[in-house]
């Protein structure tokens, strides 16, 4: 009785012991872009959040002024960048910290998906794939509306990430089949 008792407990400890993944230079490119991403949309609502309550309208003149600006060949007199202020004046506090909390709140979306695709959890891998998935329609949409190299850009690094993790999702991420 205690040798069949012994072969199953190795049995179960066989079975349940989990093989390394291998190395994915490409996941851990797609994870570095998503955290870089989600950092910067974090940073970017926190800093709007805080702007909110200043004259954004001056601000924006004064940065029209600024040798950045000037170097970008930004011209404050031009029709577009007035028109841009004429639309910051009409901009209420509560609207701007609207779109900073849903930007900051966007920003958790990609946070959390290379924070698990770092763990090589299946479910990060799913909530990538359909994060990146549900932009492609649109992106293509804005690409047969006005053509742009940035946007056409973007929409094949997402097919190609929305590619990638399906086809790989096997190997890449662990799956707890019971």
């Amino acid at each position: 009785m205690s040798t069949h008792t012994n072969t199953a407990m190795q049995r179960w400890s066989v079975g349940t012991q989990q093989v390394p993944l291998k190395r994915a230079p490409t996941l851990y490119a797609i994870i570095i872009f998503k955290l870089v991403k989600g950092i910067v949309f974090l940073a970017f609502g926190i800093a709007l959040y805080f702007q909110a309550t200043h004259n954004l309208s001056q601000e924006w003149a004064d940065l029209l002024k600024t040798p950045f600006a000037e170097h970008l060949r930004i011209h404050p007199e031009a029709r577009f960048f007035h028109h841009i202020a004429q639309q910051i004046d009409n901009v209420t506090v509560n609207q701007v910290r609207v779109f900073a909390v849903s930007t900051m709140a966007f920003s958790f979306f990609p946070l959390v998906e290379g924070i698990g695709m770092l763990c090589r959890a299946g479910w990060a891998g799913w909530l990538a794939i359909g994060e990146s998935a549900f932009f492609v329609p649109i992106e293509v949409y804005e690409l047969a509306r006005k053509y742009s190299h940035i946007m056409l850009v973007i929409t094949v690094v997402n097919v190609l990430i929305v590619w990638y993790l399906y086809v790989n999702r096997e190997r890449l991420f662990r799956h707890h089949h019971h």
